[in-house]
């Protein structure tokens, strides 16, 4: 580490000295190109629009003053543009200052390389002198007019503000004050670049290679002291040390970012694994009601066998009496075959009335329901009494499976009844999860209810006395006119600005203007800001 002792200054080794110069500037000219990037980053993607800049150009000259502004901005994206363009020859450009007299050629793309290639003709490792005699080499540049500038008349007797040492002359052909003198008169805020007032007052920031006749000491503007040159190489490792920690800082924020999109990205996988398990849950469910709906049909159709095995039995006596000679024993034949067929209805009659009567006895179900699932459980039941009914032609059974499912005692209305109670879990498990929600307003909760508003009697029977009650608090709220203050949800009113669409929560009341906390600004430095009632408006979903 270099100290402003002079005895300790004296006695460092020149070659270390001269490495760790070079091995800073070329960290600052890496930093640069990495600044690029994320620079196109912002601009590309409009970040800047979610800080409530209009443009590109506001956000540079608001947030990027103190390394250029808008200016300095605009000669890195140049070097940037230099580069791409000549392809695999830009690893040889290190920096933005050997990048600047080839920008004239980033038109002429073949013009382009032939003078970078020139350059490293020359010169293995070119400097900004050799891209720019390499360009006038490829094509040649008209000298341009200086112009004519009259000096201030200043009295003899005057002493000038600043020392004449601070007076420098801009350079650079390309910079819209090429020719014109200016003074130093502030504090550099780099190690590059200088503050120059003009005679017409204005102030810029320009880099120290594109100006002439300027000192080697640097001038305050406070006291107008004068540093000695050794206290330079201090000041550049100073400023080193803090580009090191801005670094670790950036290194250290990216990988909490990191961590907090897997942690999120986590989450949605279990939920995604929570969901699944429930449907795999509720298929099992199904097939196992489906299995007892088809043992029922099973049953069902082993006695409609039986009874086609008695009346051909009950046929085939009929042919055996026909074939008797004798009247009398045809009399008695027939008598014996009447009573067959009496015995064998008997019995058949015996069996239907048994399974009807084990059907008929759900009727109580109706008045004392299953404590678990009890609408699914009578819509199931009555589904199995209106096959029943149908199958056999009961009207017993068919008055059943009505009075359970509540509805007509007719088939296409206990169809449409069912089909209205295999929608009630599905309803059930959408109003609960949009209550469960932050916030949750009306509007939400009716943009869901009003799918299910035919069946609005059965899921309001399932909600709990709280869910019940909330929705009553969110229907009263809604039909009230209110005033924005704190909690209230609001969006921009000015359909032109960004934060028209965006999502807001009032957190203060300052009397005139309210406080809003955005949702969109979050993740940024500058979560909240102030506004008048008349600018904001209560947020509406899209």
């Amino acid at each position: 580490m270099l100290t402003l002792d002079r005895e300790q200054t004296t006695a460092l080794d020149y070659s270390v000295v001269n490495t760790s110069i070079q091995e800073t500037f070329t960290a600052i000219d890496r930093f640069e190109w990495q600044a690029v990037d994320e620079i196109l980053q912002m601009r590309e993607q409009q970040l800047y629009l979610q800080a409530g800049y209009k443009n590109f150009e506001e956000y540079c000259q608001r947030e990027l003053y103190a390394w250029g502004g808008y200016r300095r901005i605009n000669q890195l994206l140049g070097a940037k543009k230099v580069i791409d363009t000549v392809g695999e020859l830009g690893g040889h450009i290190k920096n933005e200052r050997q990048a600047r007299p080839l920008l004239r050629l980033v038109k002429e793309p073949e013009k382009l390389k032939a003078a970078v290639a020139i350059a490293l003709k020359d010169n293995p490792d070119p400097s900004v002198s050799d891209f720019a005699a390499a360009a006038k080499k490829v094509v040649p540049q008209l000298p341009r007019k200086k112009q004519s500038t009259q000096e201030p008349m200043v009295p003899k007797i005057q002493e000038p503000v600043v020392p004449q040492s601070a007076k420098v002359t801009v350079s650079q052909q390309s910079h819209p004050r090429y020719g014109e003198e200016g003074t130093i008169v502030a504090d550099a805020p780099n190690r590059w670049q200088q503050i120059v007032t003009f005679a017409d007052g204005e102030r810029l920031l320009i880099n120290n290679a594109d100006l002439t006749g300027l000192n080697d000491a640097i001038v305050s503007e406070s006291s107008g002291r004068t540093y000695p040159k050794e206290y330079t190489e201090a000041i550049a490792a100073i400023e080193e040390r803090h580009k090191q920690e801005l670094e670790r800082l950036s290194q250290e924020l990216r990988i909490g970012l990191q961590s907090e999109a897997t942690a999120k990205a986590e989450e949605q996988l279990q939920e995604q694994i929570q969901s699944l398990q429930n449907l795999y849950k509720q298929q099992k469910e199904q097939n196992i009601q489906l299995q007892q709906r088809l043992d029922e049909m099973e049953g069902l159709r082993k006695l409609e066998i039986e009874n086609q095995q008695l009346q051909q039995r009950i046929q085939d006596l009929e042919n055996a009496v026909e074939q008797r000679p004798s009247l009398r024993d045809a009399a008695r034949t027939q008598q014996w075959g009447n009573t067959m067929t009496q015995q064998a209805t008997k019995a058949l009659n015996k069996q239907v009335k048994q399974a009807l009567e084990k059907t008929i006895d759900l009727r109580s179900l109706a008045q004392e329901p299953p404590k678990e699932n009890a609408q699914e459980c009578l819509r199931l039941m009555g589904m199995a009494l209106k096959n029943l009914a149908s199958a056999m032609n009961n009207t017993q059974a068919l008055e059943a499976a009505a009075i359970i499912l509540g509805s007509e005692p007719t088939p296409s209305a206990i169809a449409y009844r069912a089909e209205q109670l295999e929608m009630l879990p599905q309803a059930v498990s959408d109003i609960r999860r949009v209550l469960s929600k932050p916030g949750c307003t009306w509007q939400d909760y009716w943009a869901v209810a009003q799918e299910y508003e035919v069946i609005k009697q059965d899921y309001w029977a399932e909600l709990t006395t709280q869910e019940t009650d909330l929705i009553t608090a969110l229907q009263k709220a809604s039909s009230q006119p209110d005033t924005i203050g704190i909690g209230s949800i609001v969006a921009h009113a000015d359909p032109y600005r960004t934060l028209y669409v965006e999502r807001g929560e009032v957190v203060q009341d300052l009397g005139e203007e309210l406080v809003v906390a955005w949702d969109c600004w979050k993740e940024q430095s500058k979560k909240a800001d102030r506004y008048s009632r008349d600018e904001l408006r209560f947020w509406q979903p899209q």
